[in-house]
Formats: structure tokens, C-alpha cells, sequence
């Protein structure tokens, strides 16, 4: 197996701007729907809200400044839409563009890559009520500003990714509505992730218009590994489901300008699709520099039986399985989201895209774990579950690249403890431990461990 990370490989860590900045009513930013969710009482666990989250936006100065101590290669974060353009149309907030242009600013400073992320789930709240991700106009709302964003900062961010996790949007957004904006309609949750699939081809072609010549357009997808409980057709025939409505209802006109036909067959009951128009698959085609993937757990499945019954407990995020599909709880060990550590997930999938994309390259833009960190009584945060399952997962990316995969980077989820959605603050996936009462940051041993890694190139032995 491949022992060293190329020398060029690019470490970093990621976070999104609702789970960090707070600032929430501040210089002009308007409601994002997650301030609306998280505001609906019932909605997040607590009650939690990004009202104030980890305070990044007055705090900035001192997570650079952490994140070079570190020594991060790259900074994963995203614009928040409402801040940079409030409402979601018209001109851009200079005030909302300071905060960015600053941000970039310290990361060159201390010789960090800015990687902006466009979209991570924080749709202005009047684009929501004028129909949000169901609506077609939403997608050309979204160019807009991607480009008013790629005019501002293009100068200086290199790296851009247009949407992050669109599944996350679409499906949890609008089919199961445990995020934000918390609707449950299976017609407009396909609707949404059609929307949102020509929301990154009109993006990206925005972007290289106002990009100088060296800019790089990539998008961020969670694909799902998706293994059958058995061998058997039925099974096979559940894995087939869900691997479409996953992974291929992205990939397919993304990557090949088609949407699946089994996904139509599967969803014929629900939709015919109209809303696909002529045209849409060559604009979602648009050429990639690369493709971001996001993974933390495989997913097992199984037809459903008796015994084994399909998501109908609730809404749900599979539009076209209930009935058919049943979820299982993948064996091994577990973390704080009760996900289970697996990381041959993520080799198969680096694999799967070396085949299905040969020629494009390949980024880990998230990967990690929640565990129940606390302080000890000295202040020191000690998380070595999360230090193995790091380990396990840099070892997958390893074995890739050794079988051939071209894979540029890795971004650890996240820097730092923050909103973990739904889950209010109860779940911490930071390599920094920040006090949600003082707002004090304190690296756990991963992150210490991590920046050894990034200094060596190598996987520690022990």
C-alpha cells in the first residue's frame, strides 16, 4: 500500500456558515430558511439556534490564526446566501462581501488555500416562500449570485464549489422535513433535487464567466455506499433503489447528462418529470475540475418485509422505496450520531468514481466523527476514538491512491464543535473543542494529530 500523501496534496478543514458564524441579524444579513426552522419550536433538539453558534463572524481573526497553528494547507468554508445577498435577489451586500474578502485576506496571509463552498443549505427565506428548490426560478436565482460572489472574491479564492450535499437539500429539505425548510411532499422533493442539479450547471457556468483563468469549479455530492443485507435479487434490487435516488440522480446528469432510467421508472408513480425542460441535461453537464465527495457511514438495505419494514414510520427522504426498501444498521463500531465506522466505504466509493469518471480528479471535501468530547480537569480535550477513526479513514484514502485513484485532497468535518443541524448542539464533530457558554476554543489531541500528519505527509504507526 502507498505509504506517503503526495507532496502537493492539499489538507484542510471544513465548515459551513450557518453552523459557525452567527451574527445572524448583523450588517444586513436577512433570514436564511434555517433560521426559520430552527426558530420552530419543536424543529431542533433544545430548541438550538445559529443565532450566535461559535461566533466565527467576530472570531475570525482568532480561527485563522488556529487553523495555522495547525498547519491547514486549505480552508473548506461556505458564503452565507442571505448575508451576501440578502432576500436572494439583487445586488450583493458590500457589508456581507467585507466579511469574506476579509476571511480570504487572513487565510493568504498565513499561507491557507480558501475553498468556497456557494450553497450549504441556507436559501433565503423569500426564495423559499416564492416556492424555494421545487421552483425553477431558485436555480437561476442561484447563478445570479454565483456570480455576483465569483466577481467579488474570484480574484482571490481559486477553488469554488457550487452546492454542497444537494441529496441533504432536496430529501431532507422536502421529502422527510427534518431540515430546513421542513416540507414533506415526495413531487417536490424530486423537483428540488432536479432544481438544484441545473442550480449548479447555470452556477458553474456563472462562475467561470467571472472567474479569472485559473479558477476551478468543482461540486460537493455525499454519495451513498450502498451494500445489499444479502445477495439475493431483491435485495440487489433495494440497493439499485437507493443507490439512484443517492448518488446517480446527481451523477447522472451531472456527469453524463442524463438522469437514470430506472430512476424514472422507480419515481413514475410520483412524477413524470415534466419539469425537466429541453436543454436542462447539457446545462447541468457542465465540465468539472473536480469532484468533491462526502462520507462518514455506508448504508445497508434490504427489501422490506414484515420483519423488516420500509421507512413508513415517518415522512421519508426515499421517494419510491417505501414499501420496497428497509434500512439496516451496518455492523461495527458506532459513533455519537450512532453511524457506524466503516471506512471501506469511502475506498469503494474513490473506486467507484476512479472507474465511473476516469480522468477527473477527486477530493475528500468532508469526513469525521461525533463522539462525547468533554474537557478532563486540566482543560485538555482527549478524543481518541476520533483519532482512530481518522486514522482508519486517511488509511482508506491511502489504499486509493495505491490502486490508482486521483485523489487531490482531504478536509477533515469539521474545525471546530458547532450547530450540528437538527441536533442543535448536541452532537461535536470538531477537532476543536469550543465551550458553547465562553465560546473558548481548545484543539483536541486529533487535531494535534492531525497536524502531524499534515506535517509529515504520513499516517503515524501507533
Amino acid at each position: 500500500m502507498t505509504v506517503n500523501f503526495p507532496p502537493d496534496f492539499l489538507w484542510g478543514a471544513a465548515t459551513a456558515a450557518y453552523q459557525i458564524e452567527g451574527a445572524a441579524h448583523e450588517d444586513g444579513r436577512t433570514p436564511s430558511i434555517w433560521d426559520v426552522f430552527s426558530h420552530t419550536p419543536g424543529r431542533t433538539r433544545g430548541g438550538d439556534t445559529g443565532d450566535i453558534a461559535t461566533d466565527h463572524y467576530h472570531r475570525r481573526r482568532e480561527d485563522v490564526r488556529l487553523m495555522a497553528e495547525l498547519g491547514l494547507g486549505a480552508y473548506r468554508f461556505s458564503l452565507s446566501w442571505p448575508r451576501v445577498q440578502p432576500t436572494g435577489r439583487g445586488p450583493a451586500s458590500r457589508r456581507g462581501l467585507d466579511f469574506y474578502r476579509a476571511l480570504v485576506e487572513d487565510l493568504l496571509a498565513h499561507g491557507i488555500t480558501p475553498v468556497a463552498t456557494l450553497y450549504h443549505w441556507d436559501l433565503p427565506r423569500e426564495l423559499e416562500d416564492a416556492g424555494g428548490w421545487p421552483a425553477r426560478e431558485t436555480a437561476h436565482r442561484f447563478a445570479d449570485y454565483a456570480h455576483l460572489a465569483a466577481e467579488a472574491l474570484g480574484d482571490r479564492v481559486e477553488l469554488w464549489t457550487t452546492l454542497n450535499e444537494p441529496w441533504c437539500s432536496a430529501f431532507l429539505g422536502y421529502g422527510s422535513g427534518v431540515h430546513a425548510p421542513g416540507r414533506t411532499d415526495d413531487e417536490a422533493a424530486l423537483r428540488a433535487a432536479h432544481h438544484l442539479n441545473l442550480a449548479h450547471g447555470l452556477g458553474a457556468r456563472a462562475l467561470r464567466a467571472a472567474l479569472p483563468g485559473g479558477g476551478k469549479v468543482l461540486v460537493t455530492l455525499n454519495p451513498a455506499a450502498v451494500r445489499a443485507r444479502t445477495e439475493t435479487p431483491e435485495d440487489r434490487d433495494a440497493q439499485r433503489r437507493v443507490d439512484a435516488l443517492a448518488t446517480r440522480i446527481f451523477t447522472g446528469p451531472m456527469l453524463r447528462g442524463a438522469y437514470p432510467a430506472d430512476l424514472l421508472t422507480d419515481t413514475a408513480a410520483i412524477t413524470d418529470w415534466s419539469f425537466v425542460r429541453t436543454g436542462d441535461p447539457d446545462i447541468i453537464k457542465h465540465p468539472l475540475d473536480a469532484l468533491g465527495i462526502n462520507y462518514y457511514a455506508p448504508t445497508v438495505v434490504s427489501a422490506a418485509t414484515d420483519n423488516a419494514p420500509s421507512p413508513a414510520d415517518g415522512p421519508s427522504p426515499w421517494p419510491g422505496c417505501t414499501g420496497r426498501v428497509a434500512f439496516h444498521q451496518a455492523p461495527g463500531k458506532r459513533t455519537a450520531m450512532d453511524w457506524t465506522v466503516d471506512p471501506t466505504g469511502l475506498y469503494d466509493l474513490l473506486m467507484r468514481f476512479t472507474r465511473e469518471a476516469p480522468g477527473l480528479p477527486l477530493v475528500v471535501t468532508e469526513n469525521g466523527a461525533a463522539y462525547d468530547d468533554k474537557p478532563d480537569a486540566d482543560g485538555a480535550v482527549h478524543d481518541p476514538e476520533r483519532v482512530a477513526y481518522l486514522h482508519a479513514h486517511l488509511e482508506a484514502v491511502l489504499r486509493a491512491l495505491g490502486d490508482g485513484a486521483d485523489v487531490r485532497g482531504y478536509f477533515l468535518w469539521s474545525l471546530l464543535d458547532n450547530f450540528e443541524w437538527a441536533h442543535g448542539y448536541s452532537k461535536r464533530f470538531g477537532m476543536v473543542h469550543v465551550d458553547y457558554t465562553t465560546l473558548t476554543r481548545t484543539p483536541k489531541t486529533s487535531a494535534h494529530w492531525y497536524a502531524k500528519v499534515l506535517r509529515t505527509g504520513q499516517l503515524p504507526t501507533a
